[in-house]
């Protein structure tokens, strides 16, 4: 299955199928210098797979974890990729999740002012949601993505075969990020969810074919592609509180930006398919996250809000009326 991404510069092509890792030399221009950048959580067999399908690969393997997604491992690796000669016609492959993927498009955009860009996302969150779109970053001072890049890739190679292997937490995690897509796009497809009778590459496909249609809408995130934020605003307050993933995060984040039968049906996939239904961490650490949202204007917040699933609205709220509803949903 492919999909296609229409962006500014062009478009870039999502491949979907089993078994497309040992096919990644067919379907990406690998023939030349490559750096391969992955990470300590990733089966070492998945980088080696595609290196040996390079004609010069370069493999590079980072510390796993956000830590990673740092100004200190960007200078690290775009150092490395200057001793090893790299020069604007070769490329850089992320085989790994959010962080790696993250991380080598920043790079990638910023190598000698830009080299080709491939992705092998290898976590369920990072295959249904930051794989395409092009938002690149790394975090500084404690908050998320703040310093970063809009950098599409030339290519996502999507082989659901190689989530045989993640940890069940992990698969919850990404479960949050179709679900939020889901929640805001596409009631029926919310529905299914809820009756679980759906096989895992339909999952991952419909969840592709709403940020693609959301990202050609708006690719620089200037209006319909802040929807996809939902969740994120006071996730991203959670996250900075330590011990839960990004997708635990934005599950618990999605939970007071919606109506009450909304939340109450959110709850019900989050017990299907084993993501948190309560936040038990310091309200007042995830309230003071929220002054350095990005997000933020003044004292007001843009947020997304569902009232009903299949829906949103898009708001300017008052900072202490947003911190009042957080406060009444995470202490019930």
């Amino acid at each position: 299955m492919v999909q296609h991404v229409k962006t500014a510069g062009g478009g870039y092509d999502i491949h979907i199928e089993s078994g497309l890792l040992a096919r990644a030399g067919e379907l990406l221009p690998l023939d030349r210098r490559v750096l391969v950048l992955t990470d300590e959580g990733v089966p070492a067999a998945y980088a080696a797979a595609v290196c040996a399908q390079c004609k010069s690969p370069v493999l590079m393997t980072l510390p796993q974890g956000e830590g990673s997604k740092s100004l200190s491992r960007f200078e690290a690796v775009l150092s490395r990729m200057l001793e090893e000669g790299f020069t604007r016609t070769d490329a850089v492959v992320a085989v790994g999740g959010g962080v790696v993927g993250d991380l080598s498009g920043f790079v990638a955009s910023a190598y000698m002012r830009g080299v080709d860009f491939y992705n092998i996302p290898t976590t369920l969150l990072s295959q249904v949601d930051s794989s395409i779109g092009g938002k690149t970053a790394v975090n500084l001072g404690g908050i998320k993505n703040c310093v970063g890049s809009f950098y599409p890739p030339k290519g996502v190679l999507i082989d659901p075969d190689v989530l045989a292997t993640l940890p069940p937490r992990q698969m919850a995690a990404g479960m949050a990020e179709v679900i939020k897509m889901a929640a805001t796009f596409d009631a029926p497809f919310f529905k299914e969810l809820e009756q679980g009778s759906l096989p895992l590459a339909e999952i991952i496909a419909r969840s592709l074919a709403i940020k693609a249609r959301v990202v050609e809408e708006d690719e620089k995130e200037s209006g319909l592609r802040r929807v996809l934020n939902f969740g994120h605003t006071i996730g991203h307050g959670i996250e900075s509180c330590g011990g839960l993933l990004h997708g635990e995060c934005v599950a618990l984040g999605m939970l007071p930006m919606c109506e009450e039968s909304v939340r109450e049906r959110l709850l019900a996939l989050y017990a299907r398919y084993g993501l948190p239904t309560t936040f038990t961490g310091d309200v007042e650490q995830v309230i003071a996250a929220l002054s350095h949202d990005k997000k933020l204007d003044g004292a007001c917040l843009r947020t997304v809000y569902v009232p009903r699933v299949g829906s949103f609205e898009m708001q300017e709220e008052p900072l202490d009326r947003f911190v009042g509803r957080v406060r009444e949903v995470y202490t019930i």
